[in-house]
């Protein structure tokens, strides 16, 4: 996807080596898991409750004396798992929808235009809450209403390049030759389309996650005793708890920040790599 010269700006940008850095060590976590962790993540332990950061548990213990390293590196396979999966349904559902709504114009882009302004409408965590109350929490069903609820974003932005694309004379002359609109839209329109849709996808790991943490807040999230790191939070937001044991909360807060700050490096150095205007604007200001 990137030709050599945006190779090299992505890899000399110093938000590129943050990002892959924070992503590496979550994937390396969520993948050894079951090798880092030095207690099981689900298991109660009453004569341990709430115990302070040591040698035998580094990151403490939670309100029900679960090992709280243990449930962030276990944690760390939802989070990824959640953002890999619900950005994939979004990309699957958002890039089909956008390409045919772009390309054929007309009464097929105004109903697939006005679903998106309608997806749009509800704020994303009040639709994420009305889904999933609906139906039976579940990991799967996090997971697909988590990537549903965000195609209509996917969709605008594939819709507005397919556009400006199925115009130039190339699209023009390939039709002409007698190629059916479906290899003219896979194999033509499609990959000059992808590099903003792969830049719009990295930024939605980002979101996917906190949806996914503010959802296990709320208790709608993956269901327990599944560790999850916005339901760890909520295990420890008793006020008495916070003030007596901190780290139940802080950890798994700063978990779900450095995941957040990873994915979005990633996106904004994707984004100035592919588009040298953003570069040279951002070195100029600097």
């Amino acid at each position: 996807m990137l030709d050599p010269k945006q190779r090299q700006r992505f890899l000399g940008d110093n938000r590129a080596r943050i990002g892959i850095g924070i992503v590496v060590i979550m994937s390396l976590a969520a993948i050894l898991a079951p090798l880092l962790a030095r207690q099981s993540p689900i298991t109660i332990d009453l004569a341990h409750l709430l115990q302070r950061p040591s040698a035998q548990h580094w990151l403490g213990t939670d309100i029900q004396g679960r090992d709280i390293w243990s449930r962030l590196v276990y944690g760390a396979r939802v989070s990824l798992t959640v953002g890999l999966i619900s950005q994939g349904i979004a990309l699957a559902l958002g890039v089909t929808l956008g390409l045919i709504a772009g390309f054929y114009g007309k009464w097929v882009d105004e109903i697939v235009m006005r679903l998106a302004d309608v997806t749009l409408a509800f704020p994303t965590l009040l639709l994420l809450i009305a889904m999933v109350a609906a139906l039976q929490p579940s990991e799967g069903v996090v997971f697909a209403t988590i990537g549903i609820v965000g195609w209509a974003g996917m969709a605008r932005i594939v819709r507005g390049q397919v556009l400006v694309v199925r115009q130039l004379e190339y699209i023009q002359a390939i039709r002409a030759l007698g190629a059916g609109d479906l290899r003219i839209m896979v194999r033509h329109v499609l990959p000059n389309v992808i590099a903003p849709v792969v830049i719009a996808a990295t930024l939605g790991v980002a979101g996917a996650i906190m949806a996914e943490a503010a959802l296990s807040f709320l208790g709608l999230g993956v269901p327990p005793p599944a560790p999850s790191w916005g339901s760890m939070i909520a295990d420890g937001r008793d006020l008495e708890q916070l003030r007596r044991a901190p780290w139940t909360s802080v950890f798994p807060g700063i978990a779900i920040g450095a995941a957040v700050l990873g994915f979005n490096l990633l996106g904004d150095a994707l984004r100035d790599a592919l588009d040298p205007r953003q570069h040279y604007r951002a070195k100029k200001e600097a």
